[in-house]
């Protein structure tokens, strides 16, 4: 009777065992998983960041492509404007040498 009741004391034990460590077992791989999750969001942040960076540069190229465009564009302008007025001066010079001619005769 002695002998039995130790008996089922060890089975009881051996089961209890198992069971935690069966939970030990299930928690290491659930920690195992969340760890994967883990660094699988950590990846998708750095290639969001990566993108993000991507399009910083995009940007700022594009705005240094305006900006050369503008100054490009503004400089040809104020040749323009040059020329124009060069050319007035030139009439101005060339209808003064007509009053010159006229006075003379």
């Amino acid at each position: 009777l002695k002998l039995r009741l130790q008996k089922k004391k060890k089975k009881k034990k051996k089961k209890l065992l198992q069971g935690l460590d069966e939970r030990e077992k299930e928690r290491r791989q659930d920690k195992q998983r969340e760890s994967k999750q883990e660094i699988e969001r950590e990846r998708e942040r750095e290639r969001e960041r990566e993108r993000e960076r991507e399009r910083e540069r995009e940007h700022k190229i594009k705005r240094e492509k305006d900006h050369k465009r503008k100054r490009e564009r503004e400089s040809k302008r104020e040749r323009d404007i040059e020329r124009e007025r060069e050319r007035e001066r030139e009439r101005e010079r060339e209808r003064e040498r007509e009053r010159e001619r006229e006075r003379e005769r």
